[in-house]
């Protein structure tokens, strides 16, 4: 398993949405963190994403609400840390390229995409779904599009011995999706794409729409052919220093 820490790859503005999202999903984990456990409980029945129900009006209001609410709850301290991490660590560089509105737009349109994957896995699951992931895994699906080759640094565990690695991106972000591809299909029985709490279709789905969105956001966001000579000069120097 790679565990990646630090991507190679300077960004040119503040990620404005980056850091609010960032900021919204440890927030509201923190704030929920202080209510009694069955207020918490209630509140995520109330806010969660449960597919059966999308299935049944998929574009109410209701239910639009509930993907979006359900985007800013996580199930724990480990689930928040690894979204917030992933997100952390490519999401500025894809709101970096695109802007501030169509990475938003992005974002949510992939978290659509997840919440849709899993229900058309299992249309009948009355298990709920919280969490950023299927939207993350669309902004790594917009990264391993637009920033392939970039260099990221990471650590591979083995017992207790931590060893320093530096992959491109796109092994990095492939390697993920194969897992997520493999414990989904894993997963497939009575509660399909749901295992062991995990929605990997979700992810899958999130992924998949990060790299179509992002294809069709490069024909009507093409790049500044300034930024464009600035990154491969950037590329050239990271090349030759390696």
């Amino acid at each position: 398993m790679f565990l990646p820490l630090k991507d190679l790859n300077p960004r040119r503005r503040v990620p404005v949405a980056t850091y609010t999202f960032l900021a919204l999903n440890v927030g509201i984990f923190i704030y929920t963190s202080t209510l009694p456990a069955a207020v918490v409980q209630q509140l995520y029945m109330d806010l969660a994403v449960v597919p059966s129900m999308i299935s049944r009006a998929p574009f109410s209001l209701e239910s639009i609400l509930d993907m979006v609410r359900s985007m800013f709850l996580h199930g724990g301290w480990m689930h928040l840390i690894g979204n917030m991490l992933y997100l952390f660590l490519f999401a500025d560089n894809v709101e970096d390229r695109f802007g501030l509105a169509s990475f938003v737009g992005l974002y949510f349109l992939c978290g659509f995409a997840a919440v849709a994957s899993q229900v058309i896995i299992n249309p009948q699951s009355t298990v709920p779904m919280v969490g950023a992931s299927g939207a993350i895994a669309g902004v790594l699906g917009s990264y391993l599009v637009l920033y392939p080759r970039v260099k990221v640094k990471g650590v591979i565990p083995l017992g207790f011995f931590f060893f320093w690695a530096e992959w491109p991106a796109w092994v990095v972000l492939l390697l993920w999706f194969g897992l997520q591809l493999l414990s989904g299909v894993a997963s497939l029985g009575p509660e399909a794409g749901a295992s062991g709490g995990v929605a990997f279709f979700a992810h899958i789905g999130g992924f998949l729409a990060g790299i179509v969105l992002t294809y069709a956001l490069l024909l009507v966001v093409p790049q500044p052919a300034s930024e464009a000579r600035r990154e491969l000069l950037y590329q050239r120097a990271v090349r030759r220093v390696k």
